[in-house]
């Protein structure tokens, strides 16, 4: 099996959601800028931009709206954001239309961009001895996020990235079998009996880790999840639109 440095931290990664009481250098925070920005980019629009957040009392609400009080007590805090809202101000100062940045296709390429970008900041930053987790949670009340970070129209806070100095090393979560992911030539209808051994190892994993132990399988956990949301991500579509994205 090939394996090699990079390969063991991609195949080795778990979300870090407890940090020591420690700050994260600015020459690292900068490292992992420079590795953000050297990511693939949909047509070379760089349809991306990160806020750090370094204000306490901005982390605290963004903290409340995430829920999680490790926002705002890890080394730093990054918020991904979808921005074609610099490329049209590029398109403006040469009076051409901008219409296209706002169709469905060049929305989805900033978030794709955006998302890329925070991948590689994770991945930097494990290379580096940092854990990471990503807040999707954020879009608990995307609206409250967009006014706290003076978002403009187009753009639209994809994730937020807490990195920090770890404390904890949780265990490693086992992944779907790769059958039920990966395909030759066309899509295959889910396996039920890969699904089944997957529940097994799953239901093991959470009553052998060495925190937080509890009974649960995937099954159980994928329909606990689409059966409830905050009340807040039913207006992420309209505030998408009002943001100026997936106008056509």
């Amino acid at each position: 099996m090939q394996n090699n440095e990079t390969l063991h931290l991609l195949t080795h990664h778990r979300s870090i959601r407890h940090f020591k009481n420690q700050p994260v250098p600015q020459d690292t925070i900068q490292a992992l800028l420079n590795a953000a920005q050297r990511t693939s980019s949909s047509m070379f629009m760089q349809q991306f931009s990160v806020i750090s957040v370094t204000d306490p009392e901005l982390k605290k609400q963004l903290a409340e709206i995430t829920t999680y009080p490790f926002t705002k007590s890890s080394g730093h805090l990054f918020i991904m954001i979808a921005d074609q809202h610099r490329n049209e101000f590029i398109g403006q100062e040469a009076k051409v239309s901008t219409q296209l940045l706002h169709d469905g296709d060049r929305s989805l390429a900033a978030f794709d961009d955006a998302t890329l970008a925070g991948q590689s900041i994770v991945t930097a930053a494990e290379s580096m001895g940092l854990g990471a987790v990503i807040l999707g949670s954020i879009l608990n009340d995307a609206q409250q996020v967009i006014d706290l970070l003076h978002l403009p129209k187009l753009t639209f806070p994809v994730f937020g990235i807490a990195i920090g100095y770890p404390d904890e090393k949780p265990d490693l979560k086992p992944r779907l079998p790769l059958k039920t992911v990966h395909f030759e030539n066309y899509y295959q209808e889910p396996d039920q009996k890969l699904l089944d051994d997957y529940d097994q190892t799953i239901h093991d994993y959470y009553a052998q880790r060495g925190s937080n132990n509890r009974s649960e399988t995937y099954r159980h956990h994928i329909l606990h999840d689409m059966q409830v949301s905050p009340k807040k991500r039913f207006q992420i579509l309209a505030v998408l639109k009002k943001q100026g994205f997936f106008e056509n």
